[in-house]
This record gives structure tokens, sequence and C-alpha cells, in this order.
């Protein structure tokens, strides 16, 4: 009767209904919240997710630390979590969700902007630096390993000596604009091949497209 009673009071632990592991995925797209942000190129990350979002038809819901938004294919659950915490502290959230949901490291995949990489150009890895990124930065902090799965979509770098920061908090461009949706196409399509493939079949598709 007590156990009863405490079920009615209690808030469900999780938001994946899936209980195994193995079948549960973790999708972060970087970004910083704000209206002023929305278009710029450093929050890639968010307009991935934005994508996914229409092509699977879900929607996102604002909750502790960020939005997520939750979809399922093929017997897998997929959580898709754009973080409220600002690009500086994204680990926060990453590390949350990931213990809330008992979602291994291996399910995860982050969505980040890379100057490093010509406009447009996917790659995806399983290891390496944060490359000077903040965000990634935090993220490796909080999971005390180099070794998690990131998608860098190209941002280009096309910007002067010490403009950097604008270049990247900066809205995209006309011809850039024009080029956006057929790599969003590609992105949602990278994300899905993650989940049902893994890691390494989608780098062997997607990498350089």
């Amino acid at each position: 009767m007590f156990q009863f009673f405490k079920s009615l009071f209690n808030t469900p632990k999780t938001v994946l209904e899936e209980s195994e592991s193995m079948k549960k995925y973790l999708i972060v797209g970087l970004g910083n919240i704000g209206e002023k942000y929305t278009e710029t190129r450093h929050n890639i990350g968010f307009k991935v997710l934005d994508a996914l979002a229409e092509k699977e038809s879900f929607s996102f819901e604002t909750v502790k630390l960020g939005d997520i938004g939750l979809f399922k294919i093929k017997g897998r659950s997929i959580l898709c979590l754009k973080p409220s915490t600002y690009m500086n502290l994204s680990g926060k959230a990453l590390r949350y969700w990931m213990e809330k949901e008992k979602i291994p490291l291996e399910n995860v995949l982050i969505i980040t902007d890379d100057i490093n990489i010509p406009f447009g150009t996917i790659r995806v890895k399983t290891k390496g630096s944060d490359g000077g990124h903040n965000g990634m930065k935090d993220i490796q902090n909080m999971l005390q390993t180099t070794n998690y799965n990131r998608f860098r979509f190209g941002i280009g770098a096309d910007f002067g000596q010490g403009r950097q920061i604008d270049y990247v908090l900066g809205e995209w461009n006309e011809e850039e604009k024009k080029g956006l949706k057929e790599r969003f196409e590609k992105a949602t399509e990278l994300v899905k091949s993650f989940v049902l493939a893994g890691v390494k079949n989608t780098m062997n598709v997607f990498n350089g497209t």
C-alpha cells in the first residue's frame, strides 16, 4: 500500500521509455539560447536538431538545463538536447541528461560548428582535442575524456586577424544560406545513421561529404 501511494506522488525518473541502455541515444546540438543567436554560425548544433525535429515530426520542450525532443526509430529511443547553459557550460547539461537517462557515452553524439573545415563540410570523429571550441572544452572537462563522438559541421574561417568571435557569432551570409537546406538534409541523415548503423559506418559514408 505504501508503494502505491508513493508512486502517485513520484514524478518519472526518466523521460525515455526504453529501459535497455544500449538502445538509448543522446544527440546534443551545441548553441547559445536567445533570439540574437538564432541565426549565427555558432548555433549550427541547434539548427541541425531543428531540421531533425521537422523531418521526424517531434517538438522540443523546455526542461532542466535545456530543451529536449524525443523520437524513436527502429526500436531505438533518441533524446535530442539543446542545452540552455550557454555554449561555455554545455558539458553540465550533457552530463546531467546522460546520467539521468543512463545513456552510455558511446551512444552520445555532439553536434558542433568548426572553423577548421570548409563551410558545409561534414566530419565525424570519435576522439580528439577541443580544437579551441569552448563548448567542447567544457564537455571534455565534464566527461574527463577526449574519447567521445562529435559531428563537426564546417563553418569555414573567412575572417581577418582578431575577428574570430565576430565571425562565429555572426549570421550566415546569403550564399551560405542557400547551401544550408541541402546540408541540413545530409546532417539529419547522418544523425539517423549514427543511431542505426553506428559511428564507424557513419564516418565511412559521410565524412568529407
